[in-house]
This record gives structure tokens, C-alpha cells and sequence, in this order.
């Protein structure tokens, strides 16, 4: 029997927050289903946690730099999104920890997305190796999501007029588990890859890479099988506000249950 097709992501959210590593992540592939969201009115903003400084082996940070940034103001708004900041953590040797977890809140705090998307922090893919700033990138957001919402943590925000807050959805691209999808069919993909296209400098420097509408097309129509569609974009998504389900947790062996009461 083949499998039930992956659900349409549902569509109750009006702001977005896509919070990644570097210049170009969300190019690949989640900018097509940005350009879908702006395309019926969503709010959207990018997070670039480095400025992708350390990606071009030909060229030094200091140029590289500025060029990735103007790159992905560019690709950004191919998609409709005007709301791009960077900030100044080290591409290349990104550090999880309480530094960035910060960061990404204040971001949270302040854009007040019903929807964070993210990166997966696995080390293995069905590529091949997760890039290190990615792993970090996308753990750091999975707990900054929690700790904007957490009055108790990074109270300092607070004190400068902010509000904790919870988003609905996190997102995950990328992931080899996907349940939701996003139809790009038309003219978001033809958006989304113009995105990727505005990386003009960058992607010339990579040697062997394949032409984005190539790529992007055959990423695209691969998702869009998997929820019977013409192209699409899957995620990994979930629903941050929902309640715990037990229902298809098995029972606990008597040994299990007794071991589970004492200190852990």
C-alpha cells in the first residue's frame, strides 16, 4: 500500500521567523515556501546568526563579508522579505550556548512569531554530514524558542519593555522525518529560485555546483511526491501549544514503573 501523502502545514499563522547560520541556508529550498507565505500575506523575517564571512576561500572575511550580506538582502526580497538582520557571531565557528540562546530570544521577543523555522541539528543526513554552524544554529533555536517564552529566563529582556512569548509552530527543514509540506507549485518556486540565484558571487566560488533552477527543481518535485503535489517543501513540524498525547505510548512493565519513581 503506498503511504497516505504528508497534510498542507495548516495555515493559521500571520508571522514567520526563519532564524539560520549563514547567507544562503534558506535558499535552499525554504525560500519557496517563504515566497508562498508572503504571497498570501504572511509576515516573514530572517534571522542570519553569522554574516557568512569564512565562505568564500578566495576571498577574505573583510570582503566577503558585505557581499554575502547585499547577496541575501537581494535573495530575501526575490521572496518579499524586507526584514533581514545579521548578527555578529563567527561564521565557520559558531558556539552553542547561553550567548546565542539569547540572541535568537530577543529576536523571538521582539518579532512575535506565531511560526519559527529552523535547521535540523542532526549530524548525519541523507546528504551526507551536517555543516557544524548548522547543528548549532538549529539546537540553539530549538531551546531559544522555549527560553522566550520563559519569564525567568534572559530577564534583563524584560526589563527593556519586552514580553515573553510563545510561538505555535517550530518548523525544521531539512529533516528526514518530515509530517507537514508546503505547495510551491508555480510561481513560489520560480521565486525560490530566484532567491537562490541572487547568490550570484557566492555560488561561483563553489566548484561543481549544480544550476539552481536544476537543483532546486528536482528538490521540489521529489517533495511534491511525497504530498501529491507538482513541487512542494516539506518540514518537520511542530505544534509547540499542543498537549502531550500518551495514546500510542505503550504502558509501562511493572519493573519499568518501579524503577521510574526513584531519584534519576
Amino acid at each position: 500500500m503506498a503511504p497516505k501523502p504528508l497534510p498542507a502545514l495548516p495555515a493559521e499563522f500571520d508571522r514567520v521567523l526563519c532564524v539560520v547560520a549563514h547567507p544562503d541556508d534558506i535558499e535552499y529550498g525554504t525560500s519557496a515556501a517563504v515566497a508562498a507565505w508572503t504571497d498570501r500575506g504572511v509576515e516573514v523575517a530572517y534571522l542570519l546568526l553569522t554574516r557568512g564571512e569564512a565562505g568564500m576561500d578566495s576571498s577574505p572575511p573583510e570582503r566577503t563579508g558585505p557581499l554575502r550580506e547585499r547577496e541575501q538582502i537581494a535573495a530575501s526580497a526575490a521572496v518579499g522579505v524586507s526584514r533581514v538582520d545579521f548578527l555578529d557571531h563567527r561564521d565557520g565557528v559558531l558556539v552553542y550556548g547561553l550567548d546565542l540562546r539569547r540572541d535568537i530570544a530577543l529576536a523571538i521577543r521582539r518579532f512575535r512569531p506565531d511560526v519559527v523555522v529552523t535547521g535540523g541539528w542532526e549530524v548525519e543526513t541523507p546528504w551526507g554530514f551536517n555543516q557544524a554552524d548548522h547543528r548549532v544554529a538549529g539546537l540553539a533555536t530549538l531551546d531559544a524558542v522555549r527560553d522566550a517564552a520563559n519569564r525567568w529566563v534572559f530577564t534583563d529582556q524584560l526589563a527593556d519593555g519586552l514580553e515573553p512569548w510563545q510561538a505555535r509552530w517550530l518548523l525544521i527543514s531539512g529533516d528526514p522525518a518530515p509530517t507537514h509540506g508546503v505547495d510551491v507549485t508555480g510561481t513560489p518556486l520560480e521565486r525560490g529560485i530566484a532567491a537562490l540565484e541572487a547568490h550570484a558571487e557566492y555560488l561561483a566560488g563553489l566548484s561543481g555546483h549544480p544550476e539552481p533552477r536544476d537543483m532546486l527543481a528536482e528538490f521540489a518535485a521529489r517533495s511534491g511526491r511525497a504530498m501529491g503535489v507538482e513541487h512542494a517543501v516539506l518540514f518537520r513540524a511542530v505544534d509547540l501549544q499542543a498537549r502531550p498525547s500518551l495514546e500510542d505510548e505503550p504502558a509501562p512493565q511493572a519493573d519499568e514503573a518501579v524503577a521510574s519513581t526513584g531519584d534519576g
